[in-house]
């Protein structure tokens, strides 16, 4: 097959040997065994490195995981990272809420106004506490399962927050509310506890709603009402309602740590109540696990990750889980700027979420239990029209184990009934699943085995389902067809991918006569029914087909219109139709002016004309990335990672720019020195000689120049040393050929100084 890049004033061609399909594996979640184990426990399963037995024994204060003045001079990755961050109205729409890496359930607090995920960073008033919730991905999320509160019986009027006290580090979450009730919880992948301290005698009522939701309650009801054994089943619409997701909850209460052997009762809307009264200081605690089988694997879930450990053991153990994940890239810098990067990383690891009971058992898409073979993990909560093009390349860099079977879940969409969006049987919530496709072949060529053949009959029969309607929809299934063709080629079916390059190649006409010269409706989002942006952004979609672009219109023009794309303000950061443009001038061999816009986008506020749902009557300006509740610019969702996954790779200075392709841009990294273990004894460092404002002068990868600023995946996972020379440039000369961002000198606006509405 063949590679292309673009380097000066010519296009190389460069041939590679497919990555070996992966063999044997079955089909679907229930694949075949492989020698790699999970990497985070899921039920009887753990890892290596996690303990085997006892593995929620160790107590340590909840405190010291959440007071700043309790940790060490030292800190570690899960110290480093800021869960509200980006939970500010629509300046990223993620959640403070406890979780595990990749774990079904995240518990945390629900806020009015609710705004997405069910909380706002602004809001005061508190509802109480829900287990689930999809976060950074529209139309207000999904989740919000099974909301519990507690407040003294006669209260009355608003539960108030007291924000001074609102805590949160990976898989913790504390708050004080409504006169200083303490709420607590920790999280492991498919189990969480929450513990209210009393700060005073009285009775108070403790109330479960098993119909709160984010998006539609489509049916709830209770199995059962002891104490003992709280069971819910659950039905719920997936994110924005297209679908229907499936959920079984199972929960025990105890006081003081032992069981009281109660029975709620359940009231209008299905509202569960118990009235207890209490002293001060005691604390009521409520143990819940989560399953997609019903409520006695729910049940099991519960007591096989919790077993009688401590909210104490069970942050600590999270805790530890999320350093082992995170500390595989170690950045230099500043505090900040190393918060920054962890905090984004960690958004990286929430999805997909593992959805296995501790017997392997999972529900598919298509409604039947499936079981998982010993070592392998079923994945669900898809985004990937979002996070395709960041995320799941990230997570094959720095997760390969995990991405085989994220890989094989993907390949058992298919099986199950795939739908673009979803299905009215989904496991858990989710979002959507186009271009699952072109993940596949990036994680085939980039070594990660699965059923290849098995995927591959999959897309083939998917591109006839593929809308070809509007323009972007004609693009976006060229890219599949494309896909298809290529991991076709790689397994040796000539001829099949003969037939579909053909067909990804149909956009062609009608890219030339809508696109080539973009009319006076290209910076109107939504025109001629473009989904989220505008003719602008969506012109350089087809980044598969760079050769062929660029060859029709010219390499000089096509430079000449991307310096133009900047200049004249049609760049859109908050949504990913146009986030590989940067990245588009190191591949015509203009690597300074992609050092200088990734640096200036990482670095400065800059203004944003455009959200997904139109141009804004006046740009918002301000950071795309900020380390605070306002964390990325004004209505950009992080999108499950997928904006987060940008920012980690742009400050490694890296980028795949064409997904399903095996090879990444080079750039200016913005840390002096990132260091990235790649497993089996293999690292990488990324080092940066000369300053981050410097000019770019050199690219090498153990000592071998990279005159084109390309890097193989396969080179950097065999590790040594990626270093990126920058010079000072000499008195009185500039750069040439910089596009730039608008001119925000004249701009009155700054950062957080105005908020859509």
């Amino acid at each position: 097959m063949k590679r292309y890049f673009l380097h000066a004033s010519e296009m190389h061609t460069r041939t590679t040997t497919p990555a070996k399909a992966g063999a044997q594996l079955g089909d679907g979640c229930n694949s075949g065994s492989r020698s790699v184990t999970p990497t985070f426990p899921i039920g009887p399963r753990p890892s290596p490195g996690w303990p085997r037995k006892g593995w929620l024994s160790y107590p340590l204060l909840l405190g010291l995981l959440l007071t700043p003045t309790a940790l060490t001079a030292q800190k570690t990755p899960a110290d480093l990272v800021d869960p509200f961050v980006g939970t500010l109205a629509d300046f990223g729409q993620l959640s403070p809420a406890a979780v595990a890496p990749f774990g079904m359930m995240q518990l945390g607090p629900d806020t009015s106004p609710a705004n997405h995920a069910g909380y706002d960073h602004a809001a005061t008033t508190l509802l109480g506490f829900s287990h689930t919730r999809g976060v950074g991905v529209g139309c207000g999320g999904a989740g919000g399962d099974l909301m519990i509160s507690l407040r003294y019986a006669g209260a009355s009027g608003p539960a108030l927050i007291d924000k001074s006290s609102e805590t949160a580090r990976p898989g913790v979450y504390r708050v004080h509310y409504d006169g200083g009730i303490l709420a607590e919880m920790a999280t492991t992948r498919g189990a969480g506890v929450l513990r209210f301290t009393l700060p005073r005698a009285g009775a108070v009522d403790l109330r479960i709603d098993p119909r709160h939701s984010y998006s539609k309650r489509l049916a709830a009801s209770w199995t059962s009402l002891t104490s003992d054994d709280v069971r819910a089943d659950l039905l719920a619409g997936t994110v924005c309602d297209q679908g229907a997701y499936h959920l079984h909850t199972a929960s025990r209460i105890l006081v003081n740590g032992r069981p009281i052997h109660q029975t709620l009762t359940a009231g209008a809307n299905d509202l569960a109540t118990l009235h207890l009264t209490g002293k001060a200081g005691d604390a009521i605690e409520i143990r819940t696990g989560l399953s997609t089988i019903d409520g006695r694997g729910a049940a099991s879930v519960r007591d096989t990750e919790l077993g009688t450990a401590s909210l104490a053991a069970v942050a600590s153990n999270t805790r530890a889980a999320w350093n082992r994940i995170l500390g595989r890239v170690v950045p230099s810098g500043s505090q900040d700027e190393r918060a920054l990067f962890y905090t984004s990383l960690y958004r990286v690891m929430e999805t997909p979420v593992a959805i296995d009971d501790p017997d392997g058992r999972h529900r598919d898409k298509d409604g039947t239990v499936q079981t998982s073979p010993k070592g392998r993990t079923c994945y669900a909560n898809w985004s990937l029209w979002d996070n395709y093009r960041t995320q799941m390349p990230l997570l094959a860099l720095l997760q390969p184990e995990r991405s085989a079977d994220i890989a094989q879940s993907l390949v058992a969409l298919y099986a199950g009934g795939k739908a673009q969006w979803s299905t009215p049987h989904e496991p858990f919530l989710t979002v959507r699943t186009e271009h699952a496709g072109i993940a596949l072949l990036d994680m085939h060529r980039k070594g990660i085995a699965f059923d290849a053949d098995a995927a591959l009959a999959g897309m083939a029969a998917d591109s006839d389902t593929l809308k070809r309607g509007t323009p972007d929809e004609q693009i976006e299934a060229a890219y599949d067809d494309w896909a298809t063709a290529e991991l076709a080629r790689d397994l040796g079916r000539t001829d099949l991918a003969r037939i579909l390059t053909a067909k990804a190649q149909s956009y062609r006409p009608m890219w030339r006569s809508v696109f080539q010269t973009p009319g006076a409706d290209g910076d109107v989002v939504k025109a001629r029914g473009l989904y989220q942006g505008t003719l602008w952004q969506y012109r350089w979609a087809p980044i598969f087909d760079l050769p062929w672009m660029t060859a029709t219109v010219g390499r000089e023009r096509m430079l000449g219109e991307l310096h133009h794309f900047f200049d004249a303000g049609l760049f859109n950061m908050t949504n990913e139709p146009d986030i590989q443009v940067p990245w588009m001038f190191a591949a015509l061999g203009h690597p300074q002016a992609t050092a200088d816009m990734i640096r200036t986008i990482l670095t400065k506020p800059i203004a944003h004309p455009y959200t997904n749902s139109g141009k804004l009557p006046v740009p918002f300006v301000g950071r795309s990335f900020a380390l605070s509740p306002q964390g990325f610019a004004d209505g950009m969702d992080d999108d499950a990672g997928g904006m987060t996954a940008w920012y980690v790779f742009a400050t490694l200075g890296l980028y795949p720019l064409v997904p399903g392709e095996p090879w990444y841009v080079v750039t200016t990294p913005a840390f002096a020195r990132s260091d990235i273990d790649l497993g089996s004894g293999r690292r990488l460092t990324i080092r940066r000689d000369g300053p981050e404002d410097g000019v770019i002068a050199r690219a090498s990868l153990n000592g071998r120049a990279l005159p084109d600023f390309r890097v193989d995946h396969a080179a950097l996972l065999r590790g040594g040393i990626l270093a990126i020379t920058t010079i000072v440039p000499s008195v009185g000369t500039a750069r040439r050929n910089v596009p730039q961002l608008q001119d925000t000198a004249a701009k009155t606006l700054t950062d957080g100084a105005r908020r859509r509405q």
